[in-house]
């Protein structure tokens, strides 16, 4: 025994770190359980008000949001007073009683709108064999919403498939073709902050839309500088192209230009254009139809092409270059010499030194030019 009490009185340590762990672990625990937890769905710009639980109007509490304590001024008692609330507010908020931080309530709250009036469309891309309904919502709620739709054919409701992917899609097979009883179809949407709906009624032949042509390709036509083979397949989504014939409408333009030039074509998955601009990119798309009932598709992914150019020839050209060398010459004539004296005009030794000085200085200016 005394062994025993020495040991425990030589370590006391490690006890006192494991009574002080093991209330953290107990606090930790208390401070995310999830007793009384739920979701609480406002809108944006409401005044949300959060009772802690059970607790009274005036016990001391604490809350936090998202694990990060609120101050005190948005307290009201123990309850928590948020205003005009916006979507950056969604998270958990949490209440603990005192300092004992025992968790009292919990919700996540959850911040957004309710629905606007959902966009729908119906459309046949496989008629005859039915066709599919697609919707969306014209602008985020920011919280979940769920879509009902229902399908009636004259006073008959039909069933509407829904995809897998993508969700907001459904499909209906006809049960009658050629009927004149239109279809109604209705869509509502809701959310914890409200509901709204949508609905369409057609003909049967209303809706008809193929997909746009597949494999469109355009080529240029040898030795023809102003013509494109443009060929192209039905769309796959079309079942029976036999008993249902399409026909198709034509458009293209050169680059440089911005505008279009369209041909309708009854029959057949190719056509061959004749009044291309010689050395011009083109560009091409092609749109389907039925025959005799719906709308166009929409236009096919656009092609390229430019018409045949003739190779251009390679020619050899020999050049003689012929240099011609000009001489020019200059010479510089003195003015002719004024008479200054005569002979026999100057008397003395005065006048024969006017004359000679003369006479240098001419014969100066001479050698000076020369």
């Amino acid at each position: 025994m005394e062994a025993m009490d020495k040991n425990q009185m030589a370590n006391p340590v490690p006890s006192a770190c494991c009574v002080v762990l093991a209330a953290v672990v107990v606090v930790y625990a208390q401070r995310h359980s999830q007793q009384d937890s739920h979701i609480q769905y406002e809108r944006v710009g409401a005044d949300v008000t959060m009772k802690c639980g059970s607790m009274d109007w005036d016990a001391a509490v604490t809350w936090t949001a998202n694990g990060t304590d609120i101050d005190d001024s948005h307290l009201n008692g123990s309850y928590l007073i948020l205003k005009n609330v916006d979507l950056t507010q969604s998270g958990q908020y949490s209440c603990y009683e005192g300092s004992s931080w025992h968790l009292k309530y919990q919700t996540y709250l959850r911040v957004g709108v309710p629905p606007k009036e959902p966009v729908l469309m119906c459309r046949s891309n496989n008629y005859p064999k039915g066709f599919y309904c697609s919707w969306h919502l014209p602008s985020p709620t920011y919280i979940p919403n769920s879509f009902n739709i229902s399908v009636i054919h004259g006073t008959r409701e039909m069933v509407c498939e829904k995809d897998i992917f993508p969700k907001n899609r459904c499909h209906i097979r006809y049960l009658q073709l050629f009927s004149t009883v239109k279809y109604k179809v209705t869509l509502t949407v809701t959310n914890a902050l409200g509901k709204n709906s949508t609905t369409l009624t057609f003909d049967e032949f209303a809706i008809v839309k193929p997909d746009p042509p597949e494999s469109v390709v355009a080529k240029p036509v040898p030795n023809n500088p102003r013509r494109l083979e443009v060929s192209w397949q039905n769309p796959s989504s079309w079942p029976d192209p036999e008993s249902f014939p399409l026909k198709f409408f034509l458009r293209y333009r050169p680059l440089i230009l911005d505008q279009w030039q369209h041909v309708e074509l009854s029959d057949g998955t190719s056509h061959t254009i004749t009044d291309a601009y010689a050395g011009k990119e083109y560009i091409i798309q092609v749109a389907a139809k039925d025959n005799d009932i719906g709308t166009w598709s929409d236009w096919s992914v656009a092609v390229h092409a430019t018409p045949w150019t003739e190779e251009p020839k390679h020619l050899t050209t020999e050049v003689q270059i012929t240099e011609t060398t000009s001489t020019s010459t200059s010479s510089f004539m003195p003015p002719p010499t004024t008479k200054i004296c005569d002979k026999g005009a100057g008397v003395g030794s005065g006048a024969v030194a006017v004359c000679w000085t003369a006479g240098l200085v001419l014969a100066a200016y001479g050698v000076l030019f020369i």
